[in-house]
């Protein structure tokens, strides 16, 4: 796993939201963005993180920041994942795995005795000028946005 640490430049990427946009980095050029990559839509872990970063969303954006969701789910499991939750932000139906390629959280993964490749949960801060200044490796699922606003 080659994944992107803080002072690395993010290659620009784009990929599809749930409702089939097309969402490039480089529309952030100039802004805050946190891109936080969780392994399955509406599984327990993934739900408690992204709706904890649903109910600090105005305090993140009061500091600058855009959010985007990615995972491999296909666009219209990320569409019912939005919907079912209300989420105010765009999640990235990454099927063919450009950007979680991209930052490097694709690898090995352990569950319960079992090794299997999987997408690491993991969250990354990327400053105005598209570098990043933040890597979250131990993401607390139910704290989530506490460890980005500290």
């Amino acid at each position: 796993m080659n994944t992107l640490k803080v002072g690395d430049k993010v290659p620009d990427f784009s990929a599809k939201d749930q409702d089939g946009n097309t969402i490039n980095l480089s529309d952030y050029k100039g802004k805050k963005v946190i891109v936080f990559f969780y392994p399955a839509a509406n599984t327990p872990g993934c739900t408690a993180e992204a709706c904890n970063l649903r109910d600090n969303y105005a305090e993140l954006q009061a500091q600058g920041y855009h959010l985007l969701g990615v995972s491999a789910d296909s666009q219209k499991k990320q569409s019912n994942f939005k919907k079912k939750y209300d989420f105010q932000f765009p999640l990235l139906a990454d099927e063919d795995h450009t950007v979680i390629n991209t930052f490097g959280v694709w690898g090995p993964k352990k569950f319960m005795g079992r090794e299997y490749d999987g997408i690491h949960r993991m969250t990354f801060v990327i400053d105005e000028t598209g570098t990043v200044s933040k890597v979250i490796e131990k993401v607390k699922t139910k704290d989530h946005a506490a460890q980005l606003l500290d």
